[in-house]
């Protein structure tokens, strides 16, 4: 007769936090670019609104647009390390 051996496996996964530092970088050269390394969401969000507002200011308003997408990306960085470290 067989035998049924049910053995439990540990499955680890590893993810690496992500930097501030990168985030910041990231979309202060590349602006909504930029954005993808912290959250693609807002990634997404920010190109749309980016398009938006340098087509009515005649790009003026993109300064306004970077300086939210390096706070947003700041933000969605320090969050994600939280969550991955389980720290609230």
């Amino acid at each position: 007769m067989e035998s049924n051996n049910i053995t439990n496996k540990q499955v680890v996964i590893v993810k690496s936090q992500k930097s501030v530092g990168i985030s910041l970088l990231l979309t202060f050269f590349f602006g909504p670019l930029g954005l993808f390394y912290s959250s693609v969401m807002g990634a997404i969000i920010m190109l749309v609104l980016g398009v938006t507002i340098s087509l009515l200011t005649a790009g003026l308003g993109y300064v306004l647009v970077d300086l939210i997408c390096m706070i947003w990306g700041a933000i969605a960085v320090s969050k994600y390390n939280k969550k991955l470290l389980n720290v609230e």
